[in-house]
């Protein structure tokens, strides 16, 4: 897990993962976590003499719900307003194009695949060529694009997870 140093008001620097952030307005100072749920540790000090043992409580929590939540992913899952057709996240097309030596269209669909500690990749789906479209094609080469997707974000979360958890006890262990 990622460390970083937080000076809070009163001039105390400490070592903070991520996920947690420091909150200090007019009578409200405490820790607050952001994984899963939001909670806030309140130093219940004006001083920030608690400071020490909520970010002890906030840090403890974090390590809790790292081992039984899933990791933030950060892969969208819901299609952005300018995108110009209905296609799921990570879905384009239909793409045609005439390849070099045909002289039909074919028509295919793109898909983003995430790796997780990789770039990501693309690959495309087959529908049929200009001449052979129908709707039922179509769908059916959309359903195996929306299942060659789902599995890649299951394997990307799943990992995304794993590395989580693993470095999560990192500093811990040090």
């Amino acid at each position: 897990m990622k460390y970083r140093s937080v000076e809070i008001f009163s001039g105390r620097t400490f070592q903070v993962p991520e996920y947690i952030r420091r909150i200090d307005h007019r009578a409200t100072h405490g820790w607050q976590l952001r994984y899963g749920k939001w909670k806030m540790f309140s130093d219940f000090s004006n001083d920030g003499s608690g400071a020490k043992s909520a970010l002890a409580l906030a840090t403890e929590e974090l390590l809790r719900r790292v081992d039984r939540l899933p990791a933030p992913s950060g892969l969208r899952r819901e299609p952005v307003s300018t995108k110009a057709n209905d296609l799921p996240v990570g879905i384009s097309g239909p793409i045609v194009r005439t390849r070099a030596g045909r002289s039909v269209a074919e028509c295919s669909f793109g898909v983003s695949i995430p790796r997780f500690g990789l770039k990501p990749t693309n690959k495309n789906v087959y529908i049929a060529t200009a001449n052979t479209f129908t709707q039922e094609k179509f769908d059916l080469a959309l359903a195996k694009a929306m299942d060659l997707r789902a599995n890649a974000q299951k394997a990307y979360q799943a990992a995304t997870t794993k590395a989580m958890r693993a470095g999560s006890r990192k500093k811990e262990r040090a």
